[in-house]
């Protein structure tokens, strides 16, 4: 059962309409979404027409399980719940023929067109360009054409404007001929489709986290129409401008709808007074959108929220470690926090000369990790033979191959293999414009017999070779962690993760460290086990490569200190919590904040983040200078504005 304090049970008991309910850090918005759902539950809302948005599908799967223990788990799981593309995606695969691409994919197609569009010295990068146009998605108005958006944004790129235009035009042309779609994409067709029913199929929309809702997913909310939506969130921790997240969605939201009711939740459960007015001091500098005041519920505790400051960056990692390592508290429920990711390598090596174990999120994933993903790979083009950029992907580790010429090999491939890549690798039949070439129809026992081979450079060659054989040797088997462990030890994977091994230990000489090459290419394998491991939890292939998909920003690996970004440590809380690099220009960090157009208001409310992630111990560190780099610092504004006299 739920106790809900009575701001809590006010806003569960709203009529139907549109709420929105202010919850701050620590104030309980979890038990408040679950407490509504039941409400309409109670009140013969059928479940098939509540439809809960989450920023993560972890919250989702949280809420849920706290509603099976209250309701007939059987009912329950006709609410529809997830985040925007979960939700988006689940819809469109019973509705229409598409296959889910992530960025990286989609940014190799990109590539692989650009250079018959941009030919400017002056131009954006295909990389850099794809990340616009991602931005472009997410924060665009309707109708709002990406070359009118550009020239606002950025005017001193009006030249290259149309050929950008022409260059995306011709992008999305393919990726509808192939049938993909990006994570923006989910949303892009799950609104069309949603406009085109004749009424919403939901009585109310809940939405967790409502202050990060970017355009894209507010005109998403709009095309769902419901007759009531129930938002939460909170705007002083608004803190995705860089990703498209608009702060005056949630600001307009009494604008915006005639019967808007707004809701105040004021009792903190988490953090310490000491805790909560020092972060109230700074994030005070910002204009108040919503009035509100915390109140504090933790009256019985010994807090401590402390200043240390530090002559160089490299002493103040080592005195953390050291303060972490004489630390009574759990590895678990202590948390460092840096605005940077960069900051994460010199505070992971000062853990390490302690022999305090990390684990690091907010940097690159494991699921960004080169071997990762092109296990992946292997796996998707394994699954569906006619996946054209699982096999571009897979060949641009071929010396020699690049995005083009890896797509001629794929189509040369499904034209021998009349539509399958793999039966084109295995088994070609001989094509009408080559009768020339004679060879068996069955299995290929070795690649030197295939006509594609007398026209490939030797290294590719060698390189479709391998490929061959392990497709020979994994035919048929159709589960995942079996399938892993075949391509593992393959000669076609050994000979990539030694590459990547390789240069990996390279020294700045490029001559090879030994020693850091075996630690690498064991780390490479270490990867590929957590994999399988995470494997073994799906009944077949396909499941499993859906759900990582989908859930690869979710996931990550190890134990110990946890060593997060602000962004990674959003919505989590910790016994003892360590904010370093606290000098102006790294926190705030004016560099982003010009690259991501933002400001230094979205810099404090990422400060407010994470010191509201604190319970009980509140550290803080400055450094006054970096001396390798011959560097001086000035403290935080923050540092200031919290009351710390330097």
């Amino acid at each position: 059962m739920l106790h809900l304090n009575e701001e809590q049970l006010l806003a569960c008991q709203a009529p139907l309409g549109h709420n929105l309910v202010i919850a701050s850090a620590g104030t309980g918005k979890t038990s408040t979404i679950v407490g509504r759902i039941a409400t309409l539950l109670e009140r013969g809302v059928a479940p098939s027409e509540i439809l809960l948005l989450t920023f993560t599908n972890k919250a989702a799967q949280q809420m849920m399980s706290r509603l099976f223990a209250m309701f007939d788990e059987k009912r329950v799981r006709k609410i529809e719940a997830g985040t925007f593309h979960a939700v988006s995606y689940r819809y469109l695969k019973a509705h229409a023929k598409l296959t889910l691409k992530q960025p990286r994919e989609l940014k190799m197609l990109l590539k692989s067109l650009y250079p018959r569009f941009v030919d400017y010295e002056q131009a954006y990068k295909p990389e850099y360009l794809f990340e616009l146009y991602s931005l472009y998605q997410n924060q665009s108005v309707d109708g709002e054409g990406f070359y009118e958006w550009l020239c606002k944004r950025n005017p001193e790129h009006e030249p290259y404007a149309l050929s950008y235009e022409s260059l995306f035009s011709a992008f999305e042309n393919l990726k509808n001929e192939y049938g993909y779609a990006g994570f923006n994409d989910l949303l892009l067709h799950y609104k069309q489709k949603m406009r085109a029913l004749p009424q919403s199929p939901y009585i109310e929309i809940l939405v967790d986290e409502y202050q990060d809702t970017n355009p894209l997913q507010d005109s998403v909310l709009c095309a769902l129409s419901p007759k009531s939506l129930f938002c939460v969130g909170d705007y002083d921790q608004s803190i995705y401008a860089f990703n498209g997240a608009d702060i005056s969605i949630i600001a307009s939201f009494k604008d915006r709808f005639a019967d808007a009711q707004i809701f105040n939740l004021s009792k903190n459960y988490r953090s310490s007074a000491p805790i909560l007015q020092l972060a109230n001091r700074v994030i005070a500098h910002n204009e108040r959108i919503y009035p509100k005041k915390l109140e504090v519920t933790k009256t019985q505790c010994n807090s401590q929220v402390r200043l240390f400051v530090y002559d160089d960056v490299f002493d103040q990692y080592r005195a953390i470690a050291e303060k972490i390592a004489q630390s009574g508290t759990q590895h678990a429920d202590i948390a460092v926090i840096f605005r940077n990711n960069s900051t994460a390598d010199g505070i992971e090596a000062a853990l390490r000369e302690y022999a305090i174990p990390s684990k690091k999120k907010g940097g690159v994933s494991f699921f960004e990790s080169k071997e990762v993903a092109l296990m992946l790979d292997l796996l998707t083009l394994f699954h569906n033979p006619k996946d054209m950029m699982a096999f571009v992907q897979v060949m641009h580790y071929a010396k020699g191959v690049g995005s083009a010429l890896g797509r001629e090999i794929y189509e040369e491939l499904l034209e021998y293999g009349q539509g399958d890549v793999l039966q084109g690798l295995l088994a070609p039949k001989a094509r009408r414009d080559r009768l020339a070439l004679e060879f068996e129809t069955g299995n290929v026992a070795s690649f030197a017999a295939h006509p594609l081979r007398q026209s490939l450079h030797e290294h590719s060659a060698h390189f479709l070779s391998n490929l061959h054989a392990l497709a020979l040797n994994v035919a048929g088997i159709r589960n995942a962690t079996a399938l892993i462990a075949q391509c593992e030890k393959s000669d076609f994977l050994g000979e990539i993760f030694q590459t990547i091994a390789h240069k990996r230990a390279l020294r700045k000489d490029m001559s090879l460290d030994k020693e850091r090459y075996d630690e690498a290419l064991e780390k490479i394998h270490a990867k590929i086990q957590i994999l399988s491991h995470l494997s073994k939890n799906y009944k077949d292939l396909e499941h499993f490569l859906i759900a990582m998909v989908l859930g690869s920003n979710e996931m990550n690996e190890g134990s110990g200190v946890n060593l997060l970004s602000i962004h990674s440590a959003k919505g989590l809380e910790y016994h003892e919590v360590y904010v370093i690099d606290l000098m102006e220009g790294r926190f705030p960090n004016y560099k982003l904040m010009a690259k991501s157009g933002g400001a230094l208001e979205e810099e404090r409310r990422l400060f407010y983040v994470a010191a509201t992630r604190a319970k009980e111990n509140l550290f803080f560190s400055f450094a006054r200078a970096h001396r390798s780099k011959q560097i001086d610092y000035e403290p935080s504004i923050f540092l200031k504005e919290a009351g710390f006299e330097i």
